[in-house]
């Protein structure tokens, strides 16, 4: 679908929290009228829409990815399904149906659970800034392959968390600095560093607005399903203590630092199925 120009400049003025959603609003609304091109007419309609009938608008939860799928080359992991999954685990705990019984008054975006999904430590998507993050890593391992000492893993790596000392073992990583981009393994010529697992790091509680969090590491690499079980204790955690529309951020900060500890051992070790 076209869009002029002058729609574009009006789309931009909406926040970029419900920017990807006001677009497709607003091609579907173009779509409906069976035209090709978006106006600026057709922005302020849709926009007027959002403004005086939120609440209807509201669905509970937003789930994001970024463009990893499309063709990124810094991409660590392929998900598998992972958006798609948690699509599906949101929608059963009816999250709307939570936040129509304890919000006082219209439901508002800033009122949904966020999550998205960032195939990188790059991290476009900005799960710092979310109720759960979810970035793909890989973890660089050494082989048996003799290094050649050509100094690519070095300089590809932005952290410095490479550095060729002479060892007779090859590279040595400092695990401190090292973000698990996996630059470093694709730019090996002879396979001395390989993939030794891939995975997802997790960031749980962050949200902007007037109390700002930037989301907290739950330390540790998860796999596909033991990232839905956190999820899925997160939520249920959230919706049995926010209390009159609180964010998620504000019930881990309540909760404090054992809330993190009482993460792992609780949600990893549940074994009921997803």
């Amino acid at each position: 679908m076209k869009w002029l120009p002058q729609a574009e400049a009006e789309i931009k003025k909406a926040p970029f929290f419900v920017r990807k959603k006001a677009r497709r609003r607003v091609e579907e609304h173009v779509a409906d009228e069976d035209r090709k091109v978006v106006t600026p007419e057709d922005v302020q309609a849709v926009k007027k829409r959002f403004l005086t009938r939120m609440d209807e608008e509201v669905k509970g939860f937003q789930v994001e990815a970024c463009f990893g799928s499309q063709g990124c080359p810094n991409r660590v992991i392929e998900n598998d399904g992972l958006v798609q999954s948690i699509e599906a685990l949101l929608s059963v705990e009816d999250l709307r149906g939570f936040l129509k019984q304890t919000v006082n008054g219209p439901l508002k975006f800033h009122h949904e659970f966020r999550v998205t999904l960032a195939d990188c430590p790059n991290a476009c998507s900005q799960p710092q800034i979310k109720d759960i993050g979810i970035i793909g890593a890989a973890t660089p391992e050494i082989t048996d392959v003799p290094c050649s000492e050509c100094g690519a893993c070095a300089d590809v790596c932005r952290e410095e968390a490479v550095t060729l000392d002479a060892s007779p073992d090859g590279p040595v990583f400092d695990w401190n600095l090292c973000v698990r981009c996996g630059q470093c393994i694709g730019v090996c010529p002879t396979g001395t560093i390989a993939c030794g697992n891939s995975g997802y790091r997790l960031l749980i509680g962050g949200k902007l607005g007037r109390h700002p969090r930037l989301a907290t590491e739950l330390q540790g690499f998860y796999d596909r399903d033991q990232v839905l079980r956190v999820l899925k204790w997160c939520v249920r955690y959230y919706k049995g203590h926010s209390i009159g529309g609180e964010r998620f951020a504000e019930v881990v900060e309540k909760a404090g630092p054992s809330f993190f500890n009482h993460v792992k051992t609780e949600a990893l070790k549940e074994e009921d199925s997803l």
